[in-house]
């Protein structure tokens, strides 16, 4: 088990979740339908998605970047968040 599944860290405090650049972004609504957690949220009538539930999506996971055919998705630096947890932890500053 990896230093992210066991966080004991509040979800809040672990800025992990996807940005969306809307200047690429097409409306495909691929990661809307891809995401199991409902962190999108929009809708074909405007096609414009945005991350509704930003503090649902699983830490480490960023697997609808993958199936963004545009590319509009990013994620931050994995590294840095897991050295923010560990730091988190350490300090017991959650």
């Amino acid at each position: 088990m990896n230093a992210l599944n066991k966080m004991s860290v509040p979800r809040e405090k672990i800025p992990w979740f996807p940005a969306i650049d809307a200047g690429r972004c097409t409306g495909c609504l691929a990661c809307l339908d891809f995401c199991p957690r409902g962190v999108y949220a929009g809708g074909p009538e405007k096609r414009i998605i945005r991350v509704e539930r930003p503090y649902e999506c699983v830490v480490g996971c960023s697997n609808c970047r993958g199936v963004c055919p545009a590319g509009a998705i990013s994620f931050p630096d994995l590294e840095e968040i897991t050295v923010l947890i560990r730091t988190l932890r350490k300090n017991k500053d959650c």
